[in-house]
């Protein structure tokens, strides 16, 4: 089993899709790091040598920030924006959607299950 980045990839897929399960690499970069190491894309995790593990690990810490790294750099940006008190961090401060979308109706993702509001007594 391959433990890159410290996940470990599941051995039965092919490497361009088990180098996704790192956050931070999707199919873009995958390809990207197939191609530096000159490895054929139907290759599968399972088939992969420990020099191949060894480069495909080496080019990731060199080129990508990944996993932890990646979540605490989005998780200070977020932050960042909420000390600065602008509108995107006031968004994310009161929990609702961050990019414009209508929150009249929808936006339940963000907003949780609807509250019902008290009606009046005839």
């Amino acid at each position: 089993m391959a433990r890159i980045a410290g996940v470990n990839l599941p051995t039965n897929k092919r490497v361009i899709i088990a180098l996704q399960y790192i956050h931070g690499i999707g199919q873009k970069a995958a390809s990207e790091i197939m191609k530096a190491t000159n490895l054929p894309m139907e290759r599968r995790v399972s088939q992969l040598t420990d020099a191949e593990v060894l480069q495909i690990r080496e080019m990731i810490d060199r080129d990508f920030t990944v996993e932890g790294d990646l979540r605490r750099e989005v998780a200070m940006n977020i932050k960042r924006l909420m000390d600065l008190g602008c509108y995107r961090g006031l968004r994310h401060r009161r929990g609702l959607p961050v990019r414009g979308q209508r929150t009249h109706t929808n936006a339940r993702t963000r907003k949780g299950p609807a509250k019902a509001i008290a009606g009046k007594k005839k």
